[in-house]
């Protein structure tokens, strides 16, 4: 009998725990036997492999996190990290391998791949920064949390008539400031892949507060010039031109966790699915996602060398319906 092996890397994204259950579901329908590796490509080197049935993977869908827990490490970036990792496949006689996680994992798989390891990856990461799917594993989950959030902070906002810098997830991408902002209705939007200026940030809260706004909600993503901590500093600098006070909120891991979204879980179930279809088919080498309302396989050197692009459309759109542009 072939053995399936599959694991989850770097930061964990809600709705892994659907695609896990599918891809153990799936892979023994198919007449794989099926090892999970824990810790990701740590546990792969360490050797820390399992057997898994059916009933390992009951009850799990619902819940956030992964029960194959995750890491994140240097060490497979190396030689010897990968020369340990597919010598650790061979002991236990792993044949084929799902990777669950993004960018950096799938960097991972492809080095896997060019070793000559068949692999196939699936898009889990509430960036959404992976190129070749609509949307990852975590994503709809995390900016459902994030809008909770944005919606709680703009009831005190209003109540102490108070700006407020919100930080998101988003180290690369803007991707979830901006479908958050957008979504909380939002007075300014600041992503990395658009200069803004305090200055111009400066400019609109005033604005704001002379047209008698009640509050003023910024969401900044974490990796954006200038950053939260930055803008901060600024505003407090000048606390008497801006009519608001100002306060900082950081959601931090808080849009990691917590149970999926209906449309993770499915998204979840789907890639999982989709990704033992493939193996079994023979294919490798590649990452399942979804694009349109299809599951699609691409090559993995193709996904991990094409840097996904925010919707500039989308951003243009945001600046249109703030009443305060903040470049």
């Amino acid at each position: 009998m072939k053995r399936l092996g599959v694991l989850t890397s770097g930061g964990d994204a809600p709705g892994t725990n659907a695609c896990i259950r599918a891809v153990v579901r799936a892979a023994l329908s198919s007449g794989y036997e099926v090892v999970g590796i824990r810790r990701g490509y740590a546990g792969l080197m360490d050797g820390e492999f399992e057997v898994l049935d059916g009933r390992f993977v009951g009850g799990i869908a619902h819940h956030g996190g992964t029960i194959l827990k995750t890491a994140r490490t240097e060490r497979f970036k190396t030689e010897e990290g990968q020369k340990q990792a597919l010598d650790n496949l061979e002991k236990h006689r792993i044949d084929v391998l799902v990777v669950l996680g993004g960018d950096g994992s799938l960097t991972g798989a492809l080095r896997l791949h060019e070793a000559g390891f068949p692999v196939m990856g699936a898009p889990a990461t509430i960036d959404n920064d992976v190129a070749f799917t609509d949307m990852a594993m975590g994503v709809d989950t995390a900016m459902n949390t994030a809008l909770r959030a944005i919606d709680k902070i703009k009831d005190t906002a209003s109540s102490h008539r108070r700006a407020f810098l919100v930080e998101t997830m988003g180290r690369d991408s803007g991707y979830l400031a901006l479908m958050v902002g957008m979504a909380s209705a939002a007075e300014a939007i600041v992503i990395p892949e658009v200069p803004s200026t305090c200055e111009g940030i400066l400019t609109s809260i005033k604005q704001a507060h002379q047209k008698g706004k009640a509050h003023f909600i910024a969401v900044i993503a974490e990796g954006a010039d200038p950053d939260c901590r930055t803008l901060d500093e600024y505003l407090r600098e000048r606390q008497d031109e801006l009519g608001f006070g100002v306060r900082v909120s950081i959601l931090g891991y808080i849009q990691r966790g917590g149970a999926p979204t209906a449309f993770d879980r499915l998204l979840g179930t789907r890639l999982g699915a989709a990704a033992v279809s493939q193996l079994a088919k023979g294919e490798t080498g590649k990452m399942v996602g979804l694009i349109g309302s299809k599951i699609v396989a691409t090559d993995l050197a193709e996904v991990v060398s094409t840097k996904r692009q925010v919707d500039l459309d989308l951003y243009n759109l945001a600046q249109m319906l703030e009443t305060y542009p903040t470049t």
